[in-house]
């Protein structure tokens, strides 16, 4: 007889399999030869973004924004959200916590096509040709978690060498910290900010705030979102988004992110896809994903966190 942990955890892989069930039988991805990069996905211009500078946003920190230090409330209760998952739940005897973050700076948008695209480039990194097809400035897809942790570690680098890195991400570069995928802690955090909302914007599906009940990606940043609360984009819909935390069980405990990996195979994703209903774009859903798939709804965003509170490889 399985445990009450045993039973969460099955609840938790059935949910996450679930999510990625669409997609199973995806042809096998082929490869990017010899690193060459599609026009389209390494424009001569893209407004809004930087042809000088790997096509971050043209903003005064390259699309990165600081999330304060302080506690939030993470998971769901299901008195104030109807439609929350049991896996949200953060234990048998409460239904949210209270987790207390380092500051840390997340990007405003999605990776893009020409970001990723300005890595593969750079670097003749294999990946499936289908991550540079799409337009220039939606979010990259196709990409697994292993080609999402290869882009950081270079966006790192070549920020850490370019002599108009903005001061402020030079010297958190300086300092050691660490450009890598966000915890699902983060992620939320920065979703849902301190007030334990039910999306981004508020408890209520907005429209006009998300991309989502569609048949593909838009451009990062189509949907303006005025409420939410650190002046993300994206944060609902438009593709799920993949952090570096395991999948497992609540409480979450930033500790526990890297026990246990081979038992736990899948990695947590967040946010919903352009094609989900209003269930799966609220801010605390959790899905998950093998390490090794590549979907055309999975995409990133990027964090700069202290490297103490950084868990991934």
């Amino acid at each position: 007889m399985l445990s009450t942990a045993g039973k969460h955890r099955v609840t938790l892989l059935a949910t996450a399999l679930a999510v990625i069930g669409a997609a199973a039988c995806e042809r096998p991805p082929s490869e990017v030869e010899d690193g060459r990069v599609p026009s389209a996905a390494n424009p001569s211009e893209l407004p809004g973004f930087r042809t000088d500078a790997w096509f971050l946003p043209d903003d005064e920190l390259l699309g990165f924004v600081e999330i304060p230090a302080g506690q939030f409330v993470m998971g769901s209760d299901a008195s104030v959200d109807a439609l929350a998952f049991a896996n949200e739940r953060w234990s048998e005897g409460s239904s949210q916590g209270t987790v207390d973050l380092p500051a840390f700076y997340i990007g405003r948008y999605e990776i893009t096509v020409a970001q990723f695209g300005a890595f593969v480039e750079a670097t003749e990194f294999r990946v499936d040709p289908r991550a540079l097809q799409a337009p220039a400035d939606h979010p990259v897809t196709w990409v697994s978690w292993p080609d999402t942790l290869a882009y950081g570690r270079w966006l790192a680098s070549a920020l850490d060498q370019w002599p108009r890195t903005p001061q402020p991400i030079g010297r958190a570069l300086n300092a050691g910290w660490r450009i890598v995928l966000p915890s699902e802690a983060e992620w939320e955090k920065a979703a849902r900010g301190t007030d334990g909302r039910v999306y981004p914007w508020g408890n209520r599906p907005v429209a006009a705030h998300v991309n989502y009940r569609g048949i593909g990606t838009t451009a990062v940043g189509s949907y303006s979102c005025p409420e939410c609360a650190f002046g993300l984009f994206d944060m609902s819909g438009n593709v799920w988004e993949l952090t570096r935390s395991p999948y497992q069980p609540y409480p979450y405990d930033p500790a526990d992110d890297r026990q246990d990996l081979e038992a736990d195979a899948l990695w947590v994703m967040r946010g919903g896809h352009f094609g989900d209903p209003e269930q799966n774009i609220r801010a605390a859903v959790r899905g998950g994903v093998d390490p090794g798939a590549r979907r055309p709804f999975i995409g990133f965003r990027l964090a700069l966190v202290p490297r103490a509170s950084s868990q991934a490889p």
